[in-house]
């Protein structure tokens, strides 16, 4: 099937960052030269359970006018273990900073969220852009349920890991990973083309006080909703930067896969994640050995790893969200 629009599905675990997120790629597909189709939200846990953050989602979206767009939720459990709870610390204790957004009238769907990624995968054959920014068990999922998606897929845009920089769960684990390194093994095993955007290029692209202040001055809905959801989020970022401030994780890996900036250092590398039982479980592997000489072509690579932007992301972020 073609179509003149490029279809996106998202799939999240809705707190503050992953709001962010959603209202960025809400206001892409509201331009009308975008090209942007939003086919469907998957909600997955991990900074709240599954059933909260399509909850979440559901609302964000009834805020901005569009309730149309499917929403399934997906899975609550990571496939080895339990889901432990969330981060009410980094995100509230609704995930979205405590803010209270009006509930939507629209529910999610019958289907789970791996199976929703399937059917679209094959009704867009060829076309579907697909945007994990949670943990990866619904995609996950998704290739066990059907291991063609691979082919199906064009691309595949995960925030998550760290690859020359530390975790922000463990020592080497990025949160994303960390919450279901075995689903996240499967994912980077499988044949298609992924570009990660780790730690590496989200936690130096931060929020300010003065981006939080004019969201909220914007007196549009969305815009002030996610400014006032902010002052949880730069809270919890005081101990990390010293500063009222946020990383912008989420949003960053949305405008990757959109294609709204221009990428300083992507090396496309061979990626594995360690599932073992020590310290390093959740590590994102990545080989970058060839840094020293451009990173050179290796064989059977097909990850791009997004180190470094050109610019600046805030003021890209908050000009989109201004009109979102």
């Amino acid at each position: 099937m073609t179509s003149a629009r490029t279809p996106y599905y998202l799939d999240c675990d809705t707190g503050i960052d992953d709001a962010l997120a959603i209202a960025y790629l809400l206001a892409a597909a509201a331009q009308p030269d975008s090209g942007v189709d939003i086919v469907g939200i998957g909600s997955v846990s991990g900074n709240v359970s599954a059933a909260m953050g399509a909850s979440n989602t559901l609302d964000l979206l009834a805020l901005a006018g569009r309730s149309d767009i499917p929403v399934a939720v997906g899975a609550h459990h990571p496939k080895v273990g339990e889901f432990r709870g969330g981060a009410p610390h980094v995100h509230g204790e609704n995930g979205i900073g405590n803010v209270e957004l009006e509930r939507s009238a629209a529910s999610a769907v019958s289907e789970s969220a791996a199976e929703m990624l399937v059917r679209l995968a094959h009704k867009h054959a060829g076309e579907l852009r697909v945007i994990a920014v949670g943990p990866l068990t619904n995609i996950a999922d998704a290739l066990h349920l059907d291991p063609t998606l691979p082919g199906l897929v064009k691309e595949l845009t995960i925030m998550g890991g760290a690859a020359l920089v530390p975790g922000n769960i463990t020592a080497v684990a990025e949160a994303n990973i960390a919450n279901d390194a075995d689903a996240a093994s499967d994912v980077f095993a499988a044949d298609w083309f992924i570009t990660l955007v780790p730690l590496d290029v989200t936690m130096p692209n931060v929020f300010l006080e003065e981006h939080r202040a004019a969201l909220i001055r914007s007196g549009r809905p969305v815009a002030s909703a996610l400014g006032h959801m902010l002052d949880h989020y730069f809270e919890f970022y005081v101990g990390v930067y010293g500063h009222r401030a946020s990383a912008l994780h989420d949003p960053l890996a949305v405008a990757v896969a959109l294609g709204d900036l221009a990428l300083k250092s992507a090396p496309v590398v061979r990626v594995v994640v360690d599932t073992t039982d020590g310290p390093g479980r959740g590590q994102t592997v990545c080989d970058l050995r060839g840094m020293y000489n451009g990173y050179p072509e290796q064989s059977g690579a097909h990850t791009r790893v997004v180190l470094s932007l050109e610019d600046d992301f805030a003021p890209t972020l908050l000009a989109r969200l201004l009109v979102a």
